[in-house]
């Protein structure tokens, strides 16, 4: 179980620094459940960092989609509600959470947060296609942390990247049942990037602890409620990237990011240079297992061709192969960056691509 203490830090961050300019909603909820101790204790029930307030909001979503005729739904865009926060917001979402604790609990000391944000894949795909057109040839995409492996269709997605100065940029196929849009910024020095028109991938495997099957309509229940309430767009790409997902199936492996990833790997033929990537991952490992998750590619690394591909938040990633960044002249520091990794035998080459937002639905390209 975790920590009371703890918790109440995590929700006051959470709705500081993650939900504050995203999500009023849960904004509001986080910092009014920081300060509750009865609705902060519900979260004790999880073990260690999966005990993220985005657990407690899911559980809490989750229970509500089986009770869509009470009052609290009318918050939820998700489930048909349109009002904003106000004054009765938290009293009825503290009193719905109580009079269900014994269900909350549950579902907080059995599941844990597991995301699937396609808008992702518009920040992952110019640099995994990047690495593709380096390779010369189809790749096979390996995703740590899977979930049900939607990013796994990113060569099935179509791409809309808009500039600042007003140019489009495109990529995939056309009539794709999944478009994404992604507002393109550059940096300072950096030039507007060339993203591959196409991808071929010749092999697709996820590596999930639990991963999830979206023929199950409880598990892709679960999925959704993960997403956040107040943007049922984000929910409406899961499920459409869900329905995609029936003419290609990947292969999901349940596992370790650390113990089982070479046994992953060897899930994608030996002739393919192999791209792994993380996406929102590292940062739910402890600190030691992001050294060994590392150091586990760097063994694989010598093996066989292989890129990471990470958008984690520096801290959780990119640190440990190129320190030094989080200072304020290079402003990495509490965003999700985009970059690419190779090993030159022990040596870590790595390269930052881009700065982008949570959901993937803005991107600042740095790379000249």
């Amino acid at each position: 179980m975790s920590d009371l203490d703890a918790v109440r830090r995590r929700l006051r961050r959470f709705a500081a620094h993650e939900a504050a300019g995203h999500s009023p909603l849960y904004e509001h909820l986080a910092a009014k459940a920081a300060e509750d101790d009865e609705v902060a204790s519900l979260l004790t029930a999880a073990a260690g960092n999966d005990a993220h307030p985005t657990l407690l909001l899911a559980a809490a979503h989750r229970l509500l989609q089986a009770d869509p005729i009470h009052p609290l739904t009318r918050y939820y865009p998700s489930l048909g509600g349109s009002d904003g926060v106000d004054s009765e917001t938290w009293p009825l979402f503290r009193s719905f959470l109580l009079e269900r604790a014994d269900r909350v609990w549950e579902l907080v000391r059995t599941r844990f947060t597991q995301t699937n944000e396609v808008g992702r894949a518009a920040v992952l795909y110019p640099a995994v296609a990047a690495v593709a057109k380096q390779a010369r040839g189809p790749v096979g995409l390996l995703e740590v942390g899977c979930s049900a492996g939607l990013l796994l269709g990113m060569d099935k997605f179509s791409y809309q990247y808009q500039c600042d100065g007003g140019e489009q940029l495109t990529a995939g196929p056309a009539k794709a049942a999944v478009g994404l849009h992604c507002a393109l910024s550059l940096g300072k020095g950096a030039a507007l990037p060339r993203i591959p028109k196409k991808l071929s991938v010749g092999a697709r495997v996820g590596l999930d602890r639990s991963p999830v099957d979206v023929s199950d309509e409880d598990e892709l229940a679960w999925l959704e409620a993960c997403v956040w309430a107040d943007q049922p767009e984000r929910i409406r790409l899961l499920r459409t990237a869900a329905a995609a997902q029936r003419k290609y199936r990947p292969d999901l492996i349940a596992g370790d990011a650390v113990a089982d990833l070479d046994a992953a790997a060897a899930h994608v033929p030996a002739e393919l240079p192999l791209v792994v990537y993380t996406s929102h991952v590292l940062g739910y490992l402890p600190e030691q297992r992001r050294t060994e998750f590392i150091d586990a590619l760097r063994a694989l690394a010598s093996q066989r061709p292989l890129w990471w591909v990470t958008a984690e938040g520096y801290e959780g990633a990119l640190r440990y192969v190129l320190p030094g960044r989080d200072d304020l002249s290079y402003g990495l520091s509490g965003q999700m960056t985009l970059g690419v990794v190779r090993w030159e035998g022990t040596a870590a080459r790595a390269e930052v691509l881009a700065l982008a937002s949570t959901h993937g639905q803005r991107m600042t390209w740095l790379s000249s």
